[in-house]
Order: structure tokens, then sequence, then C-alpha cells
């Protein structure tokens, strides 16, 4: 193996061991982040504190808006969204009890 290979698999082993030391979740909110990673990222950023290329950021939203707008496709009443488009269409793969999981990863 090259010396640049080397270097890149030991880059990748050292992100990944510091990804293994962040903050523990619930298995729940662990749940929410696989869900995130896997349904969410095509559209918003991988970091939820982040706005992705076509989505907003996400990180806080609440279990109210995430129903809504994940299972329904709608705002919640009186919500006033952070970009004035409306491109996303209900995510019907997805259960109320994955939404739970997404807002207690997102919280």
């Amino acid at each position: 193996m090259s010396p640049r290979g080397r270097a890149l698999i030991g880059a990748a082993a050292a992100l990944a061991l510091g990804a293994c030391q962040g903050e523990k979740l619930s298995p729940q909110a662990e749940r929410g982040r696989q869900i995130y990673t896997s349904q969410c990222t095509a559209c918003h950023a991988f970091d939820p504190a982040q706005a992705g290329a076509v989505g907003p950021e996400l990180k806080g939203s609440s279990l109210e808006l995430l129903q809504a707008k994940v299972l329904r496709g709608a705002y919640p009443p009186g919500y006033k969204p952070k970009r004035p488009t409306s491109v996303m269409p209900p995510q019907t793969q997805l259960t109320p009890a994955d939404v739970e999981s997404l807002a207690a990863f997102l919280k």
C-alpha cells in the first residue's frame, strides 16, 4: 500500500474514533440519528444545526412541527417557515414513532 493510502486510512480511522467519543445518545435519539442520516440528509445538511442545499437547519425542531411537516406535508397552525418553499412532500415511509425518534435526536 502506498504512503498516501496509509495516510488516508489513518485519517479515516481517526475520524471514526473521534465520532465514537461524542455525546452518548439515548436509544430513541440514536434511532432518530439513523433515520435523519438515511432519510433527511439528501436535502438537509448532515449536521442538523446547518442549513442544507434544499432544506433548512432542523436542530431544535419541535415534535409538533416534525409531525405536521414529515407526516402530513404541512406546517402546524401559526408556524412561520424558515424558507418560503413547499418542496418537501409527506414522508410516507416514516411512522409516528420514527418522527418521535427524529425529535429526540434533533432536540
